[in-house]
């Protein structure tokens, strides 16, 4: 593979900011196929809770990731970097540009860079870091990763329950710290990156997450969410979208106060994708409906690496 005729377009952004559309609109244009970088769109069954694209837009491009494991499959962001490098290794002899889109700034980064590979964990204690979770609430994590890993502690997004998890589940399984493992020296990639970041004002984006999420509840969220509360404490449903109704479901909260904190937490979880994304200075930031001035950035910089 030529490095400088290949291209990956990575198409980052927080929830509801229009990724699908755009990222669609993109690969149509290079005539070429999309892989997605969501790791709840990966899982079946969970269709409505985590936007995947509809049967329409699957079938106007095609679509890698969607769709492909049940909830029970442990799937995380060093399985999709495998995965994906090898799927590019096919797509790119047919094609010279290559669409990534997702919200999922783990399997973005594992994509684009690489991760640190970590040591097996044993399902139980994954299993009792979540019924923990679920019992006690986020802190009684925090504070017992503050105890085993301070310099993590330091660093992790406090509000995100899975990398907290992922972080005490290697703590506990080892008996090192989750940052001894973190050595970040990854190899080359043998192809061109381009990132493009999409945004919007943030009353706008605030604006699509509320009513996306009104839509998300008349199409059966809540009936979708009620078939998957058996499977409530697999790691693929520690997630914004479904824990909310899951919490309702067990008693804890009214329907109102269900779905005021499923736009609530939706706003969090777009703000700190935000942040993860801004974090990298290679991203360069459109908004969605600037497609045409994000195609001319694309070209000059294709033609840059020729």
């Amino acid at each position: 593979m030529k490095k400088g005729k290949k291209h990956l377009i990575v198409v980052g952004g927080p929830t509801a900011v229009g990724k699908t559309d755009f990222s669609i609109r993109l690969a149509l244009h290079y005539g070429t196929e999309i892989i997605s970088a969501d790791s709840r769109q990966v899982y079946k069954e969970m269709n409505i809770g985590t936007a995947k694209p509809d049967s329409e837009e699957l079938s106007a491009v095609p679509h890698h990731f969607v769709d492909v494991f049940p909830p029970e499959k442990e799937y995380n962001a060093g399985m999709f970097e495998k995965d994906a490098l090898s799927l590019l290794e096919t797509l790119f002899q047919q094609h010279d540009q290559v669409v990534v889109a997702g919200g999922s700034g783990m399997y973005v980064q594992a994509l684009c860079q690489g991760i640190d590979e970590m040591p097996d964990v044993p399902p139980a204690i994954r299993k009792e870091l979540n019924k923990k979770l679920g019992s006690e609430g986020l802190e009684s994590l925090l504070s017992l990763l503050e105890l085993s890993d301070p310099e993590y502690f330091g660093q992790v997004d406090r509000q995100n329950p899975q990398r907290i998890v992922r972080a005490l589940e290697v703590c506990m399984a080892t008996g090192k710290p989750y940052s001894s493992f973190r050595k970040q020296n990854f190899p080359e990639r043998p192809f061109n990156i381009i990132r493009i970041g999409l945004d919007r004002p943030r009353e706008e984006l605030y604006a699509r997450i509320d009513k996306r999420m009104d839509q998300m509840i008349a199409e059966g969220l809540f009936e979708e969410a009620g078939k998957l509360f058996p499977l409530r404490h697999l790691n693929a449903l520690q997630t914004v979208g479904y824990k909310e109704i899951f919490e309702y479901l067990e008693g804890k909260y009214d329907k109102e106060e269900a779905i005021r904190l499923l736009k609530r937490n939706s706003r969090r979880y777009a703000k700190r994708q935000l942040t993860w994304f801004r974090k990298d200075a290679e991203f360069h930031w459109f908004h969605p409906d600037d497609l045409r001035k994000a195609i001319l950035f694309i070209e000059k910089k294709m033609e840059a690496d020729q």
